[in-house]
């Protein structure tokens, strides 16, 4: 018997479909503990085997996985995830599925970032709840090339015609992303020269952790082939707005959305509102899940829309959560959107960040604060002291410290990840530190 816990008839079923489709190959992908995509190629007459127990891979060399004495991994792919890839390899035709990792003995790997956001939906319905579907909105930027910051345009939001060159490649990525079974609302111009957004369709959170780390790539491939280069960098541009994943949430349970209330004022149930008390408490401590790199804090900075201090709203862009206006008929679309990821985070820890906070919320039963309605940019550091309200991390060091010593977050990750999260980070976050910068020269060597 192997070490896969998927469905015999699903495994079957995709082994007809590569039949179907004339798969050559067939690509297997994972993260590692920052996200970046890792991948290996199996031939189809291998992949049965593959299915049903898995391929070994040498862990160690695999980011925040195990040390070299313990480093033996096992690839196991989940049927579900297959798709053929909108482009071809030379003249073969290739497939991919995303995996879980295991032990050599068939036990989930505790370093997985899959495993950590499977760990939270557990949680999730232990609790009573069946689905955490999630809504994220990647921004990127198109540049010239990747060792510059040439723009490709001067848009702006939502522009159109000429200023927007790049509309040519966002039609060609929409496509690509529904070939993989990836559904798209809507893609546009955002706010800075040469950035762009397209926004999936919402789905539960796995599913919606693959299809983000597949969309990623679709943006970079398709980037590729027209000579230019797309990255998910927070904030690439000095004085523009950074790159944002505004992240949508809400909770399903028998169908119906745990969200809506409509006697609220807010249409917010006690489950919504004890969900987002436990996002903003935990605001600080999660931080540095999803706002990852040094370069993320350069975004999260009063005055480019990205919000930074810890406060809910209705109508208000500044605070950290806003709430979708509601409109009657949809109440299937109460949300949350939580602003301050950025699409360089690893959406698998995440999802499961944002899930496991929210949950700490209703389980303790968290009091939600009144709302802030005023633009809390423009309110003095004593005004928003006076009204209780506290600012995300300024740094990746001091995000570092303050997850380092949350239980939840050790909860969140568990001991593995979270280990190896903060001994990575806090090591980033030393390296940049240490650099003297342009920016250090030009303003002191001349009168020091």
């Amino acid at each position: 018997m192997g070490r896969a816990t998927s469905d015999p008839a699903d495994r079957k079923r995709v082994l007809e479909r590569m039949a179907e489709e004339g798969v050559d190959f067939v690509l297997l992908w994972f993260t590692d503990i920052l996200g970046q995509l890792k991948s290996f190629a199996v031939t189809v007459q291998e992949i049965e085997a593959a299915l049903d127990d898995g391929m070994g891979f040498d862990g160690s060399s695999i980011t925040g996985f195990n040390p070299i004495e313990e480093s033996d991994m096992v690839a196991i792919p989940d049927p579900g995830t297959f798709q053929v890839l909108p482009w071809r390899t030379g003249e073969y035709k290739v497939g991919r599925m995303i995996c879980d990792i295991v032990t050599p003995d068939g036990k989930p790997y505790e370093g997985d970032p899959r495993y950590v956001l499977r760990r939270a939906l557990e949680r999730m319905r232990a609790m009573g709840f069946e689905t955490f579907n999630v809504g994220p909105e990647l921004e990127y930027f198109y540049f010239e090339d990747d060792s510059g910051t040439r723009v490709l345009d001067h848009g702006g939001y939502f522009d159109l015609a000429t200023l927007d060159v790049a509309s040519e490649w966002r039609k060609e990525t929409i496509k690509a992303l529904e070939s993989m079974g990836i559904p798209v609302e809507y893609a546009h111009h955002e706010v800075a020269p040469s950035q762009h957004e397209i926004d999936m369709r919402y789905s539960e959170a796995l599913g919606m952790a693959d299809h983000t780390v597949t969309y990623r790539l679709i943006v970079k491939e398709i980037a590729t082939k027209y000579g230019i280069y797309a990255t998910f960098m927070p904030k690439p541009l000095f004085g523009q707005n950074g790159s944002g994943m505004h992240t949508h949430q809400s909770l399903f349970t028998n169908g119906k959305n745990a969200f809506y209330d409509p006697e609220d004022p807010w249409h917010l149930s006690p489950t919504a509102k004890a969900f987002i008390a436990g996002q903003l408490h935990h605001a600080r401590e999660i931080c540095a899940i999803f706002a990852q790199w040094v370069n993320s804090y350069k975004r999260l900075v009063p005055g480019y829309e990205a919000p930074v201090y810890v406060a809910w709203s209705q109508r208000n862009r500044s605070a950290l959560i806003r709430i979708p206006l509601y409109h009657p008929g949809r109440e299937q679309a109460t949300r949350a959107e939580i602003r301050c990821p950025d699409p360089a985070c690893n959406p698998y820890l995440a999802f499961a960040a944002l899930l496991q906070a929210g949950l700490e919320g209703i389980e303790k039963g968290y009091e939600l604060p009144p709302p802030m309605e005023e633009n809390l940019f423009e309110l003095t550091h004593e005004e928003r002291r006076e009204r209780g309200i506290i600012s995300l991390p300024e740094s990746l060091g001091e995000a570092i410290d303050e997850l380092a010593q949350s239980e939840l977050c050790q909860r969140i990750l568990g001991p593995h990840t979270f280990e190896r999260f903060v001994q990575i980070k806090e090591k980033e976050w030393d390296e940049y530190r240490l650099q003297v910068t342009p920016w250090e020269l030009a303003r002191y060597l001349p009168v020091l």
